[in-house]
């Protein structure tokens, strides 16, 4: 039990009460997630692994409609994530980003290339202003995590064998005063590692 601000008790939603929520907000395309504002109704035990594995109670959660389904109304707050429906926002893990890119189809190339993404939910993204690619890397092992924007702060960690193919389709060009390996989008550079340390 939580209360909302004015008093009032407010039931902890179960992941089946979010998704008949979900569903009754019944909304073509992606539900407008950003415009809800419910009451805040605590953490539920829900985790999203590196991988893309969604878990409800410790469980892989092995209804793909219903991973679906949670996944179109995802939100992140600052650095948090929530599952919202027009009634009830609930607090989820996310180990570290919500989705994963398992594939890219590549058009064109040099600065005329346009990469789209096809993520572990079946959505499509092509990279570019919009749809940045970022790479992080281990502050210990130097290893490359990528990552594109999926939506509204959500990303998707590139998964490996896609970062190898993007990798043999990159450029060197400069960026920001340096030289840099990385990959052209939509007219966008993005840079993966400095062209010195490639040797």
């Amino acid at each position: 039990m939580a209360k909302t601000d004015a008093g009032q008790m407010i039931v902890k939603p179960s992941a089946e009460s979010l998704a008949e929520s979900a569903r009754a907000a019944g909304t073509r395309g992606l539900p407008p997630v950003h415009a809800w504002n419910p009451p805040f109704c605590g953490d539920l035990d829900m985790r999203i692994a590196r991988d893309g594995t969604w878990f409800y109670l410790g469980t892989p959660i092995g209804r793909p409609e219903l991973v679906r389904l949670f996944s179109t109304i995802l939100r992140r707050d600052g650095e948090d994530y929530f599952l919202v429906t027009p009634v009830e926002k609930v607090g989820i893990t996310v180990d570290d980003a919500p989705f994963v890119a398992v594939d890219f189809e590549a058009k064109g190339a040099g600065e005329a290339q346009s990469l789209t993404f096809l993520t572990n939910m079946g959505d499509k993204v092509t990279a570019g202003p919009d749809h940045p690619i970022r790479v992080e890397r281990d502050p210990e092992t130097g290893e490359p995590s990528p990552y594109v924007l999926v939506r509204d702060r959500l990303e998707a960690l590139i998964d490996r064998k896609s970062f190898y193919r993007l990798v043999e389709i990159g450029a060197h060009a400069e960026h920001e005063g340096d030289n840099w390996f990385g990959l052209w989008s939509r007219g966008r550079f993005f840079p993966v590692i400095p062209s010195a340390e490639l040797g």
